[in-house]
């Protein structure tokens, strides 16, 4: 498959509470090549059954890195000169309308309660995804993918195709 950790852009999950939705977003790790970053604590035992059947065999194939706290995380962000993109309901920007750089570090919020305001403090950018007038929110796995995409898109950041298609049909 070669080298697909390329580090231009990385997804960050803070302290997630589903555990369902952290193995989706390995998974999409190990597919994108992005590394991901978890800010801990989780709201679940990192090694609940629950994340291995949602990530499947792809979370062996991930490039994950777990923060102890916030303030840890933070620290590594800063030290590796990078932006924390906050993706939020709250974000003034649209996601299709931001510039996403080269080393840009995308973070989604817990599911239950999102980033407290120090955190949302210190992003670079808030950005939001817009959507239909009534729903409050996509599921924080669809949201992050979406966004991803459009950044990986932008980058011209997409892995090598490895010629598998994106889904088939097997889980």
């Amino acid at each position: 498959m070669g080298n697909v950790w390329v580090d231009r852009l990385r997804l960050a999950l803070y302290q997630p509470d589903i555990p369902q939705n952290a193995g989706s977003l390995l998974r999409l790790s190990a597919c994108l090549g992005v590394p991901v970053d978890i800010v801990e604590p989780c709201g679940f035992v990192w090694d609940d059954g629950k994340l291995r059947r949602a990530g499947m065999d792809y979370i062996a194939q991930s490039s994950y890195a777990r923060h102890r706290s916030w303030e840890a995380f933070h620290a590594a962000l800063v030290d590796g000169g990078r932006r924390l993109v906050l993706l939020t309901t709250l974000g003034e920007d649209r996601h299709d309308r931001f510039t996403f750089q080269a080393g840009d570090t995308i973070m989604v919020g817990r599911e239950s309660a999102g980033v407290p305001a120090e955190v949302a403090q210190a992003a670079h950018a808030r950005i939001r995804i817009p959507m239909a007038v009534g729903p409050r929110s996509l599921n924080v796995a669809l949201a992050a993918a979406l966004v991803t995409g459009e950044a990986l898109r932008q980058l011209d950041g997409f892995a090598e195709d490895g010629g598998q298609g994106g889904l088939d049909g097997r889980g």
